[in-house]
C-alpha cells in the first residue's frame, strides 16, 4: 500500500505540481492559507489550461482554527444580451459548447481571489499580490511544459481548433504540440502582471477589464462592459451536515454541494457496516441517486432557491429518502448532469487554518474562445442553462447557471480537519473518497488512491462506469443488483479523477496530504 505524506506543520494538494510549489512557497515566506490558495489558483490557472483559467468561475471553503467556516461564491451570471431570443434567432436549440456564444457568464474566479485576499488580511495575512501572482505571471511569460493529457483532448475536439484565438495559443502551425513542448502566453502575463499592480479589481473595473469588454464584443460574446463592473463575489453561508463523527461542510446554490451532503447523510442511515463490500458500494450509488434526485428539483440560480435546504439535510428528510432505497435492487437512474472539469486544490497551514478550493472553465479549455488583448480563455459554465423557459435553469440575462464544482470541507469530533475535493465526478467521488477515509478507515492515500464508480449517461443508456481493480465479485453482485456496469479497462480514469485530501491532526499538528494519481497532481508541506 502506498504510504501516505506526513508533514510537520502544513501541506498543499494541487493537481499540477507547480502549482502545489507556488503553495509550499508562499507557506514557507510566512503565508497563510487562503493567500497560499490564490497564488496557487493562479499558477494553475497558468499551467492548466485545460482545466481552469482566470477567465472561469471558484468556490471557497475556509475554516479558522477556532472552527468558524467561511464560504465564497465566486461564480458569474449570464451576460446583458445572453437572451432565449438570441439562441432562437441563431438556429440553436441548444447552448452551443465551443465559440463565443458559449461564452456568455461573467468570469467569476480572480472576483473569488480578491474576496479572499480580504478574508487572508482579516486574519492576518501580510502577503503582497505581486508575490503571490509572481509565479503564474513567470509561467505565463517564460514558459511551462504541455501535459500529456492536454493532446488527448484536444484531439477528440477538433472543433475548438476553429474557435477564435484558439489555435494561436495552443496549437502550433495548426497542430497538436508534442506533450513537455514549453507554451508561453505573453499576452496572458501582461494581463496579470498589470493585476499585480493594479489590484484584482482592475479585472472587472480597470483596463484590464476595459480589455476583456472589448474583447468579448469583438468576438461576439453576449456580455457587456457593465456586466464585469457589476459583478461581485459573495459571501454566503455554507450548508453543513452533522453525521455520527464529524460535521462536513459544502457550498450552496448554484453549486450542488447540497447533492454531496445529502449523499453522505443518507448513506449513513443506510447503517452500512462494512466498507469495500456491495452494500457499501450499492448504498453510496443508490443514496447519490436520490440525492440527484431532490437536487435536479432545486439547484437554481440563489435568488430562486424556493426550498429549505437545512430542513432537506435534517435527519428525519434523510431517513426517509434512505428508506426508499431498495438494498436488493438498483432504482433507475434519475437525470444526470454530466461532470465538467477542473481543479481542487487543498491546503492547511502551521495555524490550522484551512482551505478547500475549486476553480473551473468547466467543460475542456472551456469555450474555446481566447480573448485576443489579454491571452484569457473564457468559460462556458452557461452552456448548463436550459433554453427551455419551463426548465428548472432557463437562459435569463443576469441569472448563475446550474454549477457542478462542490469543494468539500469536514471537522471531526477528535479535532480533526479534512479539506478534500475533486475536480471531476463530485459528488460521488467526494462521497467514495469521505467514506473510504471517515467511515472504512483507510488511510488518506489508500482512500483517493482507490478505485472508483461513476454513474452518468453511457452510448445505450444510464451506466455504471467501473475502473479496474475492483474485486471481480463485487462486479458481480452490482450487476445482480441491478446495475448496469461497464468495465472501462483503465486502471485510472481521467473522468473518475483530480481528487485530493489534506487533513491536520490536532494532537502533534501534523498534516497528512494526498493527490491523486489520476491528475498530474503534487502534496507538498513544511
Amino acid at each position: 500500500m502506498p504510504e501516505t505524506p506526513v508533514f510537520a506543520t502544513a501541506a498543499v494538494a494541487a493537481p499540477h505540481r507547480l502549482a502545489a510549489e507556488t503553495g509550499l512557497m508562499v507557506l514557507a515566506a510566512g503565508g497563510n492559507a487562503v493567500e497560499a490558495m490564490v497564488a496557487m489558483a493562479a499558477t494553475a490557472a497558468v499551467v492548466a489550461p485545460r482545466l481552469n483559467g482566470p477567465g472561469g468561475d471558484g468556490f471557497w471553503l475556509v475554516r479558522e482554527p477556532k472552527g468558524r467556516v467561511h464560504a465564497l461564491d465566486a461564480s458569474g451570471p449570464a451576460g446583458t444580451l445572453a437572451t432565449m431570443r438570441r439562441y432562437w434567432d441563431k438556429g440553436y436549440d441548444a447552448i452551443p459548447v465551443h465559440g463565443p456564444e458559449a461564452a456568455l457568464t461573467v468570469a467569476g474566479a480572480v472576483g473569488g481571489w480578491a474576496l479572499a485576499l480580504e478574508l487572508a488580511k482579516a486574519l492576518g495575512g501580510k502577503m503582497p499580490l505581486d508575490l503571490l501572482l509572481g509565479d503564474a505571471i513567470r509561467f505565463a511569460r517564460d514558459g511551462y511544459p504541455i501535459s500529456i493529457m492536454e493532446g488527448r483532448v484536444l484531439a477528440d475536439a477538433p472543433d475548438l481548433f476553429t474557435v477564435p484565438g484558439f489555435a494561436a495559443v495552443f496549437l502550433e502551425e495548426k497542430k497538436l504540440p508534442p506533450a513537455g513542448t514549453t507554451r508561453r502566453n505573453l499576452k496572458l502575463a501582461d494581463a496579470l502582471g498589470h493585476l499585480a499592480h493594479a489590484g484584482l479589481g482592475d479585472f472587472y473595473r480597470g483596463d484590464v477589464g476595459r480589455e476583456i469588454a472589448a474583447d468579448l464584443e469583438r468576438i461576439g460574446s453576449p456580455i457587456l462592459r457593465s456586466d464585469l463592473e457589476n459583478y461581485r463575489p459573495r459571501v454566503v453561508e455554507p450548508l453543513s451536515l452533522r453525521l455520527k463523527h464529524s460535521t462536513v461542510y459544502s457550498v450552496p446554490p448554484p453549486s450542488q454541494g447540497l447533492a454531496s451532503l445529502l449523499t453522505l447523510g443518507i448513506f449513513e442511515w443506510l447503517h452500512v457496516r462494512r466498507g469495500e463490500t456491495p452494500e457499501h458500494h450499492h448504498g453510496l450509488i443508490e443514496a447519490a441517486k436520490r440525492a440527484f434526485a431532490i437536487r435536479d428539483r432545486v439547484i437554481t440560480d440563489p435568488r430562486e432557491v424556493e426550498h429549505d435546504l437545512k430542513a432537506l439535510l435534517a435527519p428525519d428528510a434523510l431517513e426517509r429518502e434512505a428508506v426508499r432505497i431498495d438494498g436488493r435492487r438498483a432504482a433507475d437512474l434519475s437525470g444526470v448532469v454530466d461532470s465538467g472539469e477542473g481543479v481542487w486544490m487543498g491546503c492547511i497551514d502551521k495555524d490550522g487554518l484551512a482551505v478547500s478550493y475549486s476553480q473551473s472553465l468547466f467543460s475542456a479549455f472551456g469555450s474555446g474562445s481566447i480573448l485576443p488583448t489579454t491571452g484569457i480563455h473564457w468559460h462556458n459554465r452557461g452552456t448548463a442553462f436550459s433554453l427551455d423557459p419551463k426548465s428548472r435553469n432557463p437562459l435569463e440575462p443576469g441569472r448563475k447557471p446550474f454549477h457542478t464544482l462542490n469543494p468539500g470541507l469536514a471537522a471531526f469530533d477528535d479535532g480533526r480537519v479534512l479539506a478534500y475535493g475533486s475536480g471531476e465526478g463530485e459528488p460521488q467521488v467526494l462521497s467514495q473518497i469521505f467514506s473510504r477515509y471517515a467511515v472504512s478507515g483507510m488511510g488518506l492515500t489508500d482512500a483517493v488512491d482507490a478505485p472508483r464508480s461513476l454513474f452518468t449517461k453511457g452510448t445505450d443508456g444510464p451506466m455504471l462506469k467501473l475502473e479496474d481493480r475492483f474485486d471481480p465479485s463485487l462486479i458481480r453482485d452490482l450487476s445482480r443488483l441491478g446495475h448496469s456496469v461497464e468495465e472501462l479497462g483503465k486502471r485510472y480514469a481521467d473522468a473518475h479523477g483530480h481528487a485530493g485530501m489534506v487533513v491536520k491532526h490536532p494532537r502533534n499538528g501534523r498534516v497528512e496530504a494526498s493527490h491523486d494519481p489520476r491528475a498530474d497532481g503534487e502534496v507538498l508541506g513544511l
